[in-house]
């Protein structure tokens, strides 16, 4: 079969979440690197299974919470004690502890917005297209299908080659995807 210059990729539909475990881990074993893997529900397991690492967003989680904090404790020192000093009381013009509970919630916010952004970011959203989505076959995985993709971008990618790695790991059906 000559490959398409328009393909996306190929599709492979396995019947059982063990079934496409056990696939995921032979085309992560192939050295396939463009590649993704759906299913109705979360399988467990199936990160390991597929090579992933662990998820940046907690990164960008605490960076957007660190970044709230001090922005918060710099905006009360800046407010109180540098450009408008009010003296009350002999009270110190900044403390952190007065400033605690307005930072606190300037932390929670960003943290939450860096949770947020980072997700949207590490996961290429907003995407408003994918080839996935005209494909007839593919509407069964909000439903009962198990689907392995293998991207036609991928360095390693071959149609006769992928074909034969998603025939020996037991796919039932097999279709190339058009972009």
């Amino acid at each position: 079969m000559s490959e398409a210059k328009n393909a996306y990729g190929l599709m492979a539909e396995f019947e059982t979440p063990a079934e496409i475990l056990r696939a995921a881990a032979m085309i992560r074993d192939a050295g396939y690197l463009h590649w993704d893997v759906f299913t109705p529900f979360p399988v467990h397991g199936m990160n390991h299974a597929m090579g992933l690492k662990g998820s940046r967003v907690g990164w960008f989680s605490f960076i957007g919470g660190v970044l709230g904090y001090w922005s918060g404790m710099l905006m009360i020192w800046y407010m109180n004690a540098h450009d408008y000093a009010i003296p009350v009381g002999g009270k110190p013009m900044f403390s952190p502890f007065f400033s605690f509970p307005p930072s606190f919630e300037l932390t929670i916010l960003l943290g939450a917005f860096g949770a947020l952004f980072g997700m949207l970011y590490t996961n290429q959203l907003p995407r408003l297209y994918h080839p996935l989505l005209k494909n007839p076959r593919f509407k069964r995985v909000t439903h009962d299908g198990f689907f392995i993709v293998i991207e036609a971008g991928d360095p390693k990618y071959s149609e006769a080659e992928a074909r034969r790695l998603l025939e020996s790991a037991g796919s039932r059906h097999i279709e190339q995807v058009e972009e």
